[in-house]
C-alpha cells in the first residue's frame, strides 16, 4: 500500500488518507460506465494478474467495488479517485482518457506489487486508505520521441515502452522511423525501401569518431500489420502515434533503396548505401517533381496506417550542398523564383503542408522548417533550444517545446567517468526536473501556442533496450512531473521531495524490469569503457 504522497506525477490535490479504506481482495468487482470499457478491460487484464484477482464484473452499488464513470465537469483529461470506506473506490473521469489515467494513479497506491505481470505474494489483500484525489494535465502533448532508425528496436520493445508512457501518464509517441543509417516502415508500393533500405552492413560502435565497429548487418522494420499493432496498442493506453518520414535530408536509406530520389547530377547515387556512421550525411533528396510524387505515395499509405492529427517531416539538417552543385536543383530554384537553397528546402516542406492539410492532417517538424516560412496550420518541434519554439510562437505556430539542451535523453547523466559513452551536456535527474516548457519571454496569449513539451531518445549509441532504459529512466519520470503537473517556477521546485518519491518509484520500475540508471551510478554490466563519446563541459545554453 503507498501514500498519495508517493505518486509520479504528482496529483494537484490529495485530501486523506485516513486510517480506514478499501481493500482488493477476490470479491472486489468492477462496475464500469459507458465509455469506460477500455480501462475496465486494462485493469482485468494488468492490474488483476499482478494481483492474482479476477475483478469480474458486478452491480454497480456492490460494497467494496471499484466503479468507473465520465463525468462532463472535469476537463477531458482530469480525473477524480475517491476512496471510500463505507462503499469502495470510484475514478470519474472528464473522458475516458481521464478515466484511464485515474487508473494509473490507483496502481501506483496498491504499490510495486502491482507493477508485476504475475502475483508474488499469493493471498495477500491490498488495501488502499479512505481519500480523494483530483488530478489533471498542465500539457495536452506529453511526449516521447523515440529512434528506432539509428538502432532498430522490435515491435514487442516498442509496446513495452508504450506501457511504460501510459505508467507515467504520458500521451504522445513520436515515432522516428527514418533516417540515413535505416527506413523502419513498410511501404508497400516501394518495397524495396525495407528490402534494401532498412539493413546495414555494420555498424559505428560508439560516438563516430570512435575508431570501433559492430561487423555485422543490423536492421529490421514494422510491417503495416505491426504498425497497426502498436496504434491500436497505443490508443488502448490514450497515447497517440505520430510517425516521422524525415525530408529533404537524413534520407540516404531511402536514396539507397531507390537511386533516382538523389542528386543524380552531382553524385553517383547508385554507389550509395544505407549509411553506417553517425553524423548528418551530405546525400540528401533531390527537388524533382518524381521525388515529391514518390514521397506522396508513401504518406499515402502512412496515412492509412496512422490517424494521428499530426505528421512529423523532420526537415532538420538539410545539407545543401549537393543543390548547390546541382544543375536540376538550380533549374528548380529558377523555375520556382525563389532566392536560395533554404527557399528552396522551405518549398518542398510547405508542399507537404499542402498536402496533408487537404488531407485533414496538420504537419509538424524540427524548428528549422521555420526558415523559409511557414503555413499558418504547420507546428514546430523546437529541438534546438527555446528560440525556435519562440519565433514560432509569436508567429501564431503551435510548438512543441524539445530543447536539447534540456530533456535529450541522449545526453550523459553525470560526469563521472564511468557514464557509458558520454553524450553531450550533463543532464542530471534534478536538471530534467527544473526543466520549464514554456518560456518566460511569451505573453499569455503567445504561450498558449504551446502545445507542451517532448523528451527525445536518439539511439546512435544505444544498441539495444538496455541502453534505452538506462538513458530514459529515472529521468523520463522527472520529465514526465514537468510535463503533467502544475509545478513552481524551476528554482522553486521541491527536488529533495521529489527524490523521497523516487525511492518507491525504482521498485515500480524494479518490477517492471526497467534497467535504469541507480542513483549511486551505473551497475559494472551498465557501463561501456573504452567507447568513445562525445562529452560536453559546462552548462548548456539557456536560450
Amino acid at each position: 500500500m503507498t501514500s498519495s504522497t508517493d505518486l509520479i506525477p504528482a496529483p494537484r490535490t490529495m485530501a486523506g488518507p485516513m486510517s480506514c479504506g478499501v481493500a482488493l481482495d477476490e470479491d472486489t468487482t468492477v462496475w464500469a460506465a459507458p465509455g469506460t470499457g477500455g480501462t475496465e478491460r486494462w485493469l482485468r487484464g494488468t492490474l488483476g494478474p499482478a494481483l492474482g484477482l479476477s475483478l469480474p464484473p458486478g452491480p454497480e452499488d456492490a460494497p467494496g467495488s471499484l466503479r468507473l464513470r465520465l463525468d462532463d465537469t472535469l476537463e477531458p483529461e482530469a480525473y477524480k479517485l475517491a476512496v471510500n470506506a463505507t462503499w469502495g473506490i470510484e475514478i470519474r473521469g472528464g473522458s475516458a482518457a481521464g478515466v484511464f489515467w485515474g487508473a494509473q494513479t490507483l496502481r501506483q497506491l496498491l504499490g510495486p506489487d502491482a507493477f508485476r505481470r504475475a502475483p508474488v505474494r499469493p493471498g495477500v489483500t491490498y488495501g488502499i486508505p479512505h481519500q480523494t484525489i483530483e488530478d489533471g494535465p498542465r500539457f495536452r502533448w506529453r511526449g516521447l520521441m523515440l529512434d528506432v532508425a539509428r538502432h532498430f528496436m522490435p515491435k514487442e520493445g516498442v509496446l513495452r515502452y508504450l506501457d511504460l508512457m501510459a505508467a507515467h501518464k504520458l500521451n504522445v509517441f513520436h515515432f522516428h522511423l527514418t533516417d540515413d543509417q535505416g527506413w523502419r516502415v513498410e511501404i508497400k508500393r516501394y518495397p524495396k525501401l525495407t528490402r534494401t533500405g532498412s539493413w546495414r552492413s555494420r555498424t559505428k560502435f560508439g560516438h563516430r569518431a570512435s575508431a570501433l565497429w559492430e561487423e555485422k548487418p543490423h536492421g529490421g522494420h514494422y510491417t503495416q500489420d505491426d504498425i497497426r499493432e502498436i496504434v491500436a496498442y497505443a490508443a488502448e493506453r490514450h497515447i497517440t502515434v505520430v510517425p516521422e518520414i524525415d525530408v529533404p535530408g537524413h534520407s540516404q536509406a531511402a536514396i539507397a533503396a531507390y537511386p533516382e530520389l538523389g542528386n543524380t547530377d552531382v553524385v553517383d547515387t547508385s554507389a550509395l548505401t544505407v549509411w553506417d556512421n553517425w553524423g548528418i550525411s551530405p546525400n540528401v533528396l533531390a527537388p524533382t517533381d518524381a521525388t515529391v510524387r514518390f514521397y506522396e505515395g508513401v504518406f499515402e499509405e502512412l496515412l492509412d496506417l496512422f490517424p494521428s492529427e499530426f505528421v512529423h517531416v523532420g526537415g532538420d539538417e538539410c545539407l545543401k550542398d549537393q543543390w548547390r552543385r546541382s544543375p536540376t536543383a538550380q533549374a528548380r530554384i529558377k523555375e520556382l523564383g525563389l532566392a536560395d537553397e533554404d527557399a528552396l528546402q522551405a518549398w518542398f516542406i510547405g508542399h507537404f503542408d499542402t498536402w496533408l492539410a487537404a488531407r485533414g492532417r496538420r504537419l509538424i517538424g524540427w524548428d528549422e522548417i521555420l526558415e523559409g516560412g511557414l503555413a499558418a496550420g504547420a507546428a514546430v518541434s523546437s529541438w534546438r533550444g527555446y528560440e525556435g519554439g519562440i519565433a514560432a510562437a509569436r508567429a501564431g505556430h503551435d510548438v512543441v517545446m524539445c530543447p536539447e539542451q534540456q530533456v535529450y535523453l541522449d545526453h550523459r547523466q553525470d560526469p563521472g567517468a564511468d557514464e557509458p559513452v558520454p553524450i553531450g551536456y550533463v543532464r542530471t535527474l534534478e536538471d530534467v526536473y527544473r526543466f520549464e516548457p514554456v518560456p518566460a519571454q511569451l505573453t499569455e496569449e503567445q504561450a498558449r501556442h504551446v502545445l507542451g513539451t517532448q523528451a527525445n531518445v536518439w539511439t546512435e549509441v544505444m544498441e539495444d533496450q538496455a541502453r534505452v532504459d538506462y538513458q530514459a529512466f529515472p529521468r523520463l519520470a522527472a520529465f514526465a512531473e514537468v510535463a503533467w503537473g502544475l509545478l513552481p517556477e524551476p528554482a522553486e521546485r521541491d527536488f529533495a521531495d521529489f527524490e523521497r518519491r523516487m525511492a518507491l518509484h525504482y521498485r515500480r520500475l524494479d518490477a517492471l524490469g526497467v534497467g535504469y540508471r541507480p542513483p549511486a551510478g551505473p551497475h559494472p554490466w551498465q557501463r561501456r569503457p573504452g567507447v568513445l563519446g562525445r562529452p560536453i563541459d559546462g552548462p548548456p545554453p539557456s536560450r
